[in-house]
Order: C-alpha cells, then sequence, then structure tokens
C-alpha cells in the first residue's frame, strides 16, 4: 500500500525552484521536468512531482510506507528551502 501528501506554497518562483531542485536531483535520480512540471523518482521507490503556477508551487510525494513519506516531506522542503533562501522557510502544509 501507498502512502502520498500533497502541499502547495505561494510563491512567484514556483517555476524556478522546480528547475533548480529538478536539475540538481537529475545527476543522481531519474528526472523529468519542463518549466511547470516535474517527476523525480527514487530508487526507494518514492515518486514527489511538482508544478508550478505563476504564484504557486505544488508538491505531491507519494511513497511505499508512512515512514518513508514522512522522511521525504522534509528532504523535499528542505532543498526548495535552500533554493528559495531569500523567501526560505517556504510555508508547506502536507495533507
Amino acid at each position: 500500500m501507498t502512502e502520498s501528501t500533497t502541499a502547495t506554497v505561494t510563491t512567484t518562483h514556483g517555476s524556478r525552484y522546480l528547475q533548480q531542485l529538478c536539475k540538481h536531483w537529475s545527476h543522481k535520480l531519474e528526472v523529468e521536468f519542463t518549466p511547470t512540471h516535474g517527476t523525480i523518482r527514487f530508487p526507494s521507490g518514492v515518486v514527489a512531482t511538482l508544478a508550478a503556477t505563476d504564484d504557486t508551487l505544488g508538491a505531491t510525494i507519494v511513497a511505499p510506507d508512512a515512514e518513508t513519506l514522512e522522511r521525504m516531506k522534509g528532504v523535499v522542503a528542505d532543498h526548495l528551502d535552500r533554493f528559495a533562501f531569500r523567501e526560505a522557510p517556504l510555508p508547506f502544509v502536507w495533507r
């Protein structure tokens, strides 16, 4: 059984952060992205999907179990905050 969570944060730089994160992880992980959509596949079976609009950045994480999901929420948010250092921490509210 898989677990999933989604968060959307308000930012006018969502596309920039999405692309920076995808480029960062593309050196080690399977990554596909455009300026408005990104998919990152981790060896553990986790899939993170990012979506950017003019004023938001959305993140969805699907993981094989609740423990992995909880850990990956922090990993994704921490990495995005590094690229968003001018507005970090981004207010992720996972649902």
